[in-house]
């Protein structure tokens, strides 16, 4: 979430999660990275749409130029960004980023690695309303159109049961349990990465759990800004980046560009909208997002990741296996919420070897 979006987003979202309020450490060195840029403070009546200045407006014209690179026009006019990297007809990923309002760009790791060690196809996308797809400008953000926006980007790649495999991080993770509520008879596996299915347990969790092992003066000084409601203070930002994200978003001590660039082009606005101003105060649309009780319901092959250092839970991620029908847990001992770079090797040596077994029944 934010990803976090964590990138929700953890998240969420993102994560997804999450995608966040790290942000701004990220952008501290570029004025035109500045997330500021990318408010639609002008237009009061599109709160949620990002505008961009001529410069990231050629940077979204290079990548939509970029090989592999397709536009997909939705049912109601709007068009997002995908990316395929590698070519399997018979293993094919969507990866779902977090945030909401994240960009693929965090999870690029996944299109380095899966298709060439372990040839599959796997397709990038930036979800609407993230940077570089289109910015609709009436409020149109709720989880099922998001569902559907997916479910009409599976057609348009002619992806089915047979070869479609589904994974969110974060946020993402959110979208792919909810897909996979609604569309099982489109999926051949479904991966859910670093997300509970449960948002008040999300938040329990990060306030129970997570903070209290922070230092009582670090708490105290957290504490001050976020009664203020003063989350984009640098300090405050600062603060959350070097305590918090650092230890549960990713553990590399230098963290990937892509990682970096993903976050600082985060849609703030939107995130906020969905998620709240941060990890450690969840609000927004998802605030009562909870789905445990229908896992059951999941009969797809699915696999929850988890790590030890996350923001989510990962005793919950294992119950989680357990409540679907069809399902395995991977715990990566020295991940966090992004798993897929700072506990790399046994997070994609993980998906395959469920990728693999799906396969071979």
């Amino acid at each position: 979430m934010k990803s976090y979006a964590t990138p929700l987003f953890s998240t969420f979202a993102f994560a997804a999660l999450s995608a966040l309020l790290s942000l701004s450490s990220c952008q501290s060195n570029s004025e035109e990275s500045n997330i500021a840029d990318l408010r639609s403070e002008d237009a009061p009546s599109s709160p949620y749409a990002m505008e961009f200045t001529a410069e990231q407006q050629t940077e979204r014209e290079a990548k939509w130029a970029e090989e592999g690179a397709r536009r997909i026009e939705l049912s109601n006019g709007y068009s997002v960004f995908t990316q395929t990297f590698g070519e399997n007809p018979d293993v094919c990923i969507l990866a779902l980023h977090g945030g909401p309002a994240a960009t693929h760009e965090y999870l690029l790791s996944l299109a380095y690695d899966l298709p060439t060690d372990y040839g599959y196809e796997i397709v990038m996308y930036d979800q609407l309303g993230s940077f570089f797809s289109d910015q609709p400008t009436e409020d149109i953000w709720n989880i099922d159109r998001w569902v559907e926006e997916v479910e009409e980007v599976r057609k348009a790649l002619g992806y089915d049961a047979s070869n479609f495999y589904l994974l969110g991080n974060s946020w993402g993770g959110i979208l792919a349990m909810e897909y996979a509520l609604k569309h099982p008879e489109n999926l051949n596996g479904l991966i859910v990465c670093n997300m509970v299915s449960s948002i008040p347990e999300y938040a329990a969790y990060n306030r129970e759990v997570l903070r209290p092992q922070m230092r009582p003066t670090l708490v105290d000084s957290l504490n001050a800004y976020e009664e203020a409601g003063d989350f984009q203070n640098e300090v405050y930002l600062d603060l959350v980046q070097r305590e918090f994200y650092n230890k549960h978003i990713c553990r590399l001590s230098e963290w990937p560009e892509e990682v970096d660039v993903s976050f600082s082009r985060l849609n703030y606005p939107l995130y906020d909208l969905m998620q709240g101003p941060s990890e450690f105060k969840v609000g927004g649309r998802l605030i009562d997002w909870d789905i445990t009780n229908r896992l059951n319901e999941i009969a797809t092959p699915t696999l929850m990741v988890g790590a030890t250092h996350d923001t989510m839970d990962p005793k919950a991620m294992k119950r989680q296996a357990g409540l679907v029908q069809d399902g395995q847990s991977l715990t990566c001992e020295t991940g966090s919420h992004l798993c897929m770079w700072d506990d790399r090797i046994v997070f994609m040596e993980g998906v395959a070897a469920f990728i693999e077994g799906v396969e071979l029944r």
